[in-house]
């Protein structure tokens, strides 16, 4: 796929935009200003930009920078690298980790083949570093590609972000169906981000929604169970419950559910998220295994049937079904 072209950079300077120093963490700006300090450009970017905008509170900021990752973690003694796939530097204050990326490029632009590696549309490895322009055009969604810039306080949009989100629009950066193909995550990051910041999807980001579910099954199961907990636990898992259902995502989430859900089940599951989402919303703890045991009754009655036709006691079916579900 041809990489998106870029109109000008719409930069808008300290006095014409709402983001505040005061609203971002100490320790973000600590990695800003110490990155600034050594010689390399440093942007708060993604989800916390999005957010301050948004008058959300911000759950982490991410900062991307013209730094390598060992540049980074020369510059920062309290600095780890983690990752293979997608290399990242991680500079921990106490309990807090700010995350730092380097500006990506497109893969045609490695040097070695070990720093690009794709499973026919699928990026298994993205460790081509770039400049801002060429990171941009790497990331998923215009709301999540605004660039708060450290050294002058400037918010630079490359890609029409400031306009979807005073729509509140949901919009892939580039070909949608090669976005997603890209990274199947991001279809139910589409969800969750709609769900929880109340956006319309754009209708070319939404189509591909309802074809390509499938690519789900690619996905190792701890990536989908960690997106599962964020769809789910975050305080909108009653929102996104229906956006899965609408877009027959939920299917390949919890594929035990496939089935057409009846009344009675559908009642139960969106009593069980409400209750979570008031439970987040009120502070309260809230855990996996609530939701999971909710998802899975129906199909564990199913089993238990099926074992109780085969003769065996009530108790050893349970036991039985308990496992055919769980695993």
């Amino acid at each position: 796929m041809p990489d998106p072209v870029l109109d000008p950079a719409l930069i808008l300077p300290r006095s014409e935009h709402s983001i505040s120093r005061a609203n971002i963490s100490k320790s973000a700006l600590n990695v800003l200003y110490g990155l600034h300090k050594a010689g390399y450009e440093a942007c708060l970017v993604g989800g916390g930009v999005r957010d301050l905008l948004l008058g959300v509170t911000p759950k982490d900021f991410d900062i991307a920078t013209s730094a390598s990752p060992d540049q980074v973690r020369a510059t920062f003694r309290n600095c780890r690298l983690i990752g293979r796939r997608f290399r990242l530097a991680h500079v921990h204050y106490g309990p807090e980790i700010v995350e730092v990326a380097t500006y990506r490029a497109s893969h045609d632009k490695a040097e070695d083949q070990d720093d690009a590696r794709l499973d026919g549309d699928r990026i298994l490895r993205d460790n081509v570093y770039g400049t801002r322009e060429e990171d941009v055009i790497r990331r998923d969604f215009t709301v999540n590609a605004l660039y708060y810039r450290i050294e002058d306080f400037a918010l630079i949009d490359h890609v029409g972000a400031l306009e979807d989100i005073a729509l509140r629009r949901l919009r892939t950066i580039g070909d949608p169906e090669a976005r997603y193909r890209e990274d199947p995550v991001r279809m139910l990051r589409a969800v969750r981000l709609a769900a929880k910041l109340d956006l319309s999807i754009e209708l070319a980001t939404e189509a591909p929604l309802f074809e390509l579910g499938y690519l789900l099954e690619t996905v190792p199961q701890s990536r989908l169970f960690d997106e599962a907990v964020k769809l789910l636990l975050s305080g909108h898992g009653v929102r996104s419950y229906e956006l899965l259902l609408q877009y027959r995502l939920l299917d390949y989430l919890f594929p035990l559910e496939a089935t057409q859900i009846d009344p009675e089940r559908d009642r139960l599951i969106r009593a069980a998220l409400a209750n979570t989402d008031q439970r987040v919303a009120t502070g309260l703890p809230v855990t996996p295994s609530f939701l999971l045991a909710v998802l899975l009754w129906d199909p564990l009655q199913e089993a238990v049937a099926r074992q109780l036709v085969r003769g065996v006691s009530e108790h050893e079916a349970f036991f039985h079904a308990q496992e055919e579900v769980l695993r």
